[in-house]
């Protein structure tokens, strides 16, 4: 298990791994082609993308994630400032805030919107259904609701899945490896997500072939992670698998003490 700090470390080598970038690409290409005649038309409007996500404004990961973003808009052309702006609103965790910069974005007008997870998606939704909206890191935009299906998202909506269920195994594949003797995986999920349902049921449908017996943790909150960690490793042979959600994110620095203080080995954090 990795400490904060190489957790980071690991967390932005697999920001800036090709494919990352690429979404930040396609994101910058989608805004160009975006529609060129009115561009041509109006060269002196400043277009406007509207970004609502759901991290902190201060976290190293969301200045580099940011960073990256702008690079990519200016390698298709786009000059900050001058020919396009961005507008951040910043809401980790308070959903009336995130539903108060949700208005204001579509108020400005901005041009198409940029969203930072399912939640998110789902609040501008609300409030729109004619601007573009674009979101990444959405674990499971058709169950939830956000789209039609992947192959025709339909509405005004598209993105960038943050997992795929097909790959969802390869947790227990990497556990695994970094662990051959567990038996024992316990599952830290979101149960207010139909995505957490989702990840933990095809992690449960693939631990028989790896010979691992799968418990879920319902990431509640600190409290309830801490008693439930705490009595799920009186067993030995134990491992813990993180699956993508904001509780889990939000309580990330719990869950790597946690796995620390056990010696529980982990996979991955979202």
């Amino acid at each position: 298990m990795l400490p904060r700090a190489a957790f980071r470390r690991h967390l932005q080598m697999q920001f800036d791994r090709p494919e990352r970038r690429q979404f930040i690409t396609l994101f910058g290409g989608a805004v160009v082609a975006w529609p060129l005649a009115i561009r041509a038309q109006q060269p002196e409007r400043i277009r406007r993308i509207g970004a609502l996500l759901r991290s902190w404004a201060d976290d190293p990961l969301s200045q580099a994630a940011v960073g990256a973003f702008s690079q990519g808009l200016q390698e298709f052309g786009w000059t900050l400032g001058r020919t396009v702006q961005v507008d951040y609103r910043w809401a980790p965790v308070d959903d009336d805030r995130m539903r108060q910069y949700a208005t204001e974005l579509v108020a400005l007008p901005a041009d198409v919107i940029l969203t930072f997870g399912s939640t998110a998606t789902r609040i501008i939704q609300r409030e729109t259904r004619d601007l573009p909206i674009i979101f990444v890191n959405a674990a499971d935009p058709v169950g939830t609701g956000l789209i039609e299906s992947l192959a025709r998202p339909g509405g005004n909506t598209t993105g960038f899945v943050s997992i795929e269920y097909g790959m969802i195994t390869r947790w227990l594949e990497l556990l695994k490896q970094i662990a051959p003797q567990v038996a024992r995986a316990a599952v830290i999920r979101d149960p207010t997500s139909v995505a957490g349902a989702g990840q933990f049921g095809a992690i449960a449908g693939g631990a028989s072939s790896f010979g691992v017996e799968v418990s879920p943790i319902d990431a509640r909150d600190n409290r309830t992670i801490e008693r439930a960690v705490s009595k799920f490793v009186r067993r030995s042979n134990s491992g813990l698998i993180v699956t993508t959600g904001r509780l889990a994110k939000h309580n990330r620095d719990l869950i790597i003490a946690l796995a620390n203080q056990y010696k529980l080995p982990t996979p991955g954090v979202d």
